[in-house]
């Protein structure tokens, strides 16, 4: 997941997707994306998480990315964990693929993910944020509300197959 894009006036046309965007003393400073209107062009920014992916991208030939096998979306905590947690939201499960890491788990739809991996999930990016290739094979725990009682469940991560 990229977090942010750079804005530029620097003329951009269909097909200069890949193209260097540097800065007055010729630094790279992004990679042209889109085109995002006339005269308006966006830009991925050269930081950690694109130097990862250009990293990815040289080794392996593609970016790895982990995943857990749900679908999800965000939703209020009931008031009692609310207090406790001092957290206000997390992600409802919708559905658990099936052969995958949240059905070993034991993940249920209805169950509500406050927590991975020690930590707080409270939106879905949150989960995508942390889906990265390091985790892949890692053993996690997983905390998730269950009938609004809080659960804690071993989770193997696995890698995310075209």
């Amino acid at each position: 997941m990229i977090d942010n894009v750079i804005q530029t006036d620097a003329a951009l046309n269909p097909g200069n997707s890949g193209g260097a965007l540097v800065d007055s003393r010729g630094e790279l400073v992004g990679i042209n994306t889109a085109v995002a209107g006339v005269g308006l062009g966006l830009a991925v920014p050269i930081n950690e998480a694109t130097r990862k992916v250009i990293g990815d991208l040289m080794n392996h030939g593609r970016v790895r990315r982990a995943y857990l096998g749900i679908a999800g979306g965000p939703r209020p905590l009931p008031a009692r964990a609310r207090r406790e947690r001092a957290q206000a939201t997390g992600v409802e499960i919708l559905e658990v693929m099936a052969d995958s890491p949240a059905e070993a788990a034991g993940l249920r739809p209805e169950d509500l993910i406050v927590e991975l991996g020690e930590e707080r999930i409270e939106g879905v990016e949150d989960i995508q944020r942390l889906m990265v290739a390091d985790l892949i094979g890692s053993d996690v725990d997983i905390v998730v509300l269950r009938a609004g009682s809080p659960r804690r469940l071993p989770l193997r991560v696995r890698e995310l197959s075209s």
